[in-house]
This record gives C-alpha cells, sequence and structure tokens, in this order.
C-alpha cells in the first residue's frame, strides 16, 4: 500500500493551519456586530473586510486609479492611504508604498501555508490586503497590495 503524504509533511500542514489565527491583539476603536457589518457594507466589501477574503485581480475599481486624494477605510471611513504613495505595481489590486501614520495595523496570515504579513485598519480592524518588500526601492521598498472593495476614495478639492 502507497502512502499518499509523508507524516512530517502532514504534520507541518496542521501546525502551519493551527497557528492561522490573529497573532495580534491590539484592539480596535469600532465594535459593531455581525449584523451591523453587513448591514452597512456592500456583500464583497463585507466578505473582504470583515471575512479577510481577497478580490480577484484586476477586477477592483481602484486598480488603474489615479486621481488625487485620499483612499479611506470602507469600513470606517478612517484615512489610510494618500494618492501620491500609489503607483501601478502590475500586480492586480491597488498598491502604495506607504500608508497614512498609525492607519494600519499587521498580523501574520497562514491562509496559503505560508506566513504572509496580512494589513488590518487600525481602527475597526478590517482586512484590507497584504504588505509585501518587493515595491520601489526608492521610496519604502514596500507594497501593501489592498482591495478596492476594502476602500473608498476620496478625490481632493482643487480650488
Amino acid at each position: 500500500m502507497k502512502k499518499i503524504l509523508n507524516p512530517a509533511y502532514l504534520m507541518l500542514l496542521v501546525i502551519s493551519f493551527g497557528c492561522a489565527q490573529k497573532q495580534n491583539n491590539t484592539p480596535v476603536k469600532v465594535v459593531k456586530s455581525e449584523a451591523e457589518w453587513k448591514s452597512e457594507l456592500s456583500e464583497e466589501s463585507y466578505r473582504i473586510l470583515r471575512k479577510a477574503e481577497t478580490e480577484r485581480a484586476f477586477t477592483g475599481k481602484y486598480d488603474k486609479h489615479f486621481e488625487e486624494g485620499v483612499y479611506r477605510c470602507a469600513g470606517c471611513n478612517q484615512e489610510l492611504f494618500m494618492s501620491e504613495n500609489k503607483y501601478d505595481s502590475k500586480c492586480g489590486w491597488p498598491a502604495f508604498d506607504n500608508a497614512v501614520k498609525g492607519s494600519l495595523k499587521f498580523d501574520v496570515d497562514y491562509k496559503i501555508g505560508i506566513p504572509r504579513t496580512e494589513v488590518l485598519c487600525s481602527n475597526c480592524g478590517g482586512h484590507l490586503g497584504h504588505v509585501f518588500n518587493d515595491g520601489p526601492k526608492e521610496t519604502t521598498g514596500l507594497r501593501h497590495c489592498i482591495n478596492s472593495a476594502a476602500l473608498e476614495f476620496e478625490p481632493s478639492k482643487n480650488e
């Protein structure tokens, strides 16, 4: 009889997925029930912000959006990113090299079996996306890869 999985590999998978719990215990400022979140957010924004899902690449309304203004959390309206920090990473999601100070918190995410740095709104705890170290080297070197459905855009008031 053939072994399908090596027991050591199976144990590694169990440990990896068992550790997929939130590691960041920093309290959030906006606390709502699931019913409140569901009634206030679109179905897609709810899935992304509250269930940590991801929109399909190249489908988000802010992927190729380059107007001047501020990107806010779709869950609580907190300022997250300024338009001058957005760039075209060609990854299929809005990408930013920097965030508004104090607007984000980070956690380890093992959803795909390897550790990634999850990006969360520091105000409501909503899942925004992930951050990677393959961004523009001339700035921070970071690529905050963010779901459009987790964002709302407020254009600049050029007078």
